[in-house]
């Protein structure tokens, strides 16, 4: 545990719990935003076969323990007000009485949890993609196999006696903590709206599970999905409201989703009674207090950046709206959450969805999937790979800052992104989330040569870090092309420390890049959920502005424009390249 401030006699502080794909970290954050303690906690993952990847919910639940008491350990817990949870959008499944299922061909039930990077319905989701159901506009068009509904269909079909038939609850893992916490098997409206196809002002849509062939929800009005109300109840209920209760949900921006019954609910809001004594001392932290509908792990880290204020540094989103920042959430992957006063539609980017991160907002969500494991996979895999690590520790450094000075070494009297004038990367080696939306797509290097030195690997590391930066830029130039207005980048992430990883999103997308105050944003995103369930703050808007606060800011070198712009033109021509190997050797 590392502490990050001094606590305060009679100041009230949040918790904020992050699963991510490796670990769960918390962090215990004041009223300030500021991290007073942090711990982490690695989490096991299986890979039985190619492009399965499955988790254990009871080992997640149980490393979320460990390290809630951690942060707690020396705090008068009377002084913690709220909880939140933030996770990777994970696929959970629980029979009738909350046991785990298993989501594989073995019958290991501990293995319940098939993870958001799982590749293993790919056939399903093309068949759903088929339907061009109108559904699908909410998903830039086509829907990922990193969603819900073709993992379900894959159990159904793949798993139907031991999973499917027993199953009583299917969880999104942020959804999974919460209802471990409070025993409230509500869901929040992030997760179900994100990655399930629920409409914010509509509910479910009963034909898109009947044509895709999980009738089996419509008919159990959806309670295994956490909704037993649909969207016609809904919009009747808000209509009867009462003239507080129409108050209420007007104030919290929420709109018919804040109807007491609902099961579906705005980030944030508090869940039933709070933490239950048995959550309570699983955790180490105080019964009853307030625990909030969770968040996706991106989402959290956008909650936790977007908001700050940033007067006084020169940028140019100063006095414009909130949407003209887009922020990017970039650790083992990378997400691009972009915000709207009104619905815009991008082809390929996932969205509008509503108040699916800050209420009364429309949110987008580009990505490009696994953009921390490819660096890893390029560094790792190079013959000078032994070389760099034996240096990096003789320098007690790691293998990305001792890169970082080594570029700096062997640069010329240019910047040291022209070290990379012949060589170009396209990253899809997992394939394209957004905006191709196209999960066929493969990595490709062109400029390879036989040296296989350390400035060598240097040399396509930073290849790779500007092939990412190359495809955030497609992304802002898609969603800008939609209507979107984006003038400042605010990072966050593991991938945000490496500074060379932040120079050049600023310098290929031509921005400046924000960074927070503290670096860990995910964690204050969760913790401002907490810190709003506990009614300490009106609203998620008012806890972002105190919580947020903008820390060092990189400006993009401009005079190296038209280098970056020749290189991009590149990178387009790469893909327009395979897409022309794959017609070829189809014979098209």
């Amino acid at each position: 545990m590392m502490s990050g401030g001094e606590q305060e006699p009679g100041s009230h502080y949040y918790v904020g719990v992050d699963v991510g794909t490796g670990s769960v970290r918390a962090a215990l954050v004041d009223q300030k935003g500021i991290l007073l303690a942090f711990a982490d906690e690695p989490i096991k993952k299986w890979e039985p076969e190619f492009n399965h990847h499955e988790q254990s919910s009871e080992d997640i639940w149980a490393a979320c323990c460990v390290v809630t008491k951690k942060v707690a350990q020396g705090i008068d817990l009377n002084q913690i007000r709220g909880l939140g949870f933030d996770a990777t959008c994970s696929l959970v499944v629980l029979d009738k009485e909350f046991h785990p299922l298993p989501v594989n061909h073995e019958g290991a039930s501990h293995r319940n949890v098939i993870m958001w990077l799982d590749h293993r319905a790919v056939s399903q989701v093309h068949r759903i993609n088929d339907t061009k159901h109108s559904v699908l506009q909410y998903v830039g068009g086509v829907m990922s196999v990193e969603m819900q509904a073709p993992k379900l269909l894959w159990l159904k079909e793949n798993l139907r006696e031991t999973c499917w038939d027993k199953a009583g609850h299917f969880f999104d893992l942020p959804d999974f903590l919460s209802w471990k916490a409070t025993g409230v098997a509500a869901r929040s409206l992030c997760s179900l709206v994100c990655k399930w196809t629920y409409l914010a002002e509509k509910g479910w849509d009963d034909s898109f599970w009947k044509m895709i062939g999980l009738e089996d929800f419509v008919a159990d009005n959806y309670s295994k999905i956490g909704d037993t109300i649909s969207g016609a109840e809904l919009v009747e209920k808000g209509r009867n409201l009462e003239p507080g209760e129409k108050k209420k949900a007007k104030q919290q921006s929420q709109f018919i989703n804040y109807i007491p019954g609902n099961q579906v609910l705005p980030p944030g809001v508090p869940l039933g009674n709070g933490l239950t004594p048995e959550a309570a001392k699983d955790l180490g932290l105080p019964a009853g207090i307030a625990v909030a509908a969770s968040l996706i792990d991106a989402h959290a880290g956008g909650l936790g950046v977007i908001g700050a204020d940033v007067r006084g540094h020169g940028l140019p989103c100063e006095g414009q709206p909130v949407t003209s920042r887009l922020a990017i959430i970039c650790g083992t992957s990378s997400c691009h959450m972009g915000i709207s006063e009104d619905p815009i539609f991008v082809s390929g980017v996932w969205g509008p969805y509503f108040s699916a991160m800050v209420p009364g907002f429309w949110l987008n969500e580009g990505g490009q999937s696994v953009t921390g494991k490819l660096i890893d996979h390029m560094v790792q895999c190079h013959a000078a790979f032994p070389e760099l690590q034996a240096k990096a520790t003789a320098r007690c450094q790691s293998v990305y800052e001792y890169l970082n000075n080594h570029l700096d070494l062997i640069k010329k009297a240019q910047s040291v992104g022209f070290l990379t004038v012949d060589l170009h990367v396209w990253p899809d080696f997992h394939g394209n989330r957004s905006p191709l939306a196209d999960l066929t797509l493969k990595g490709m290097v062109t400029g390879l040569k036989l040296s296989q030195d350390l400035d060598d690997l240097a040399i396509l590391y930073l290849a790779t870090v500007q092939a990412i930066a190359f495809g955030t830029r497609l992304i802002i130039e898609a969603m800008e092309a939609a209507g979107h207005s984006i003038r400042t980048l605010f990072l966050c992430g593991g991938l945000s420390k490496n500074p060379l990883f932040v120079q050049m999103h600023a310098d290929i997308t031509g921005m400046p890049v924000v960074l927070s105050q503290e670096v860990e944003s995910v964690l204050v995103g969760a913790a401002i959920l907490g810190a709003c369930a506990s009614g300490d703050f009106a609203s998620v808007q008012e806890a972002m502005a105190r919580m947020s606060k903008v820390g060092k800011v990189v400006f993009p070198q401009h005079e190296d424009k038209r280098y970056y712009d020749r290189k991009y033109q590149v990178f387009l021509k790469l893909v327009e390249h395979q897409k022309e190997y794959a017609a070829i050797m189809k014979g098209d």
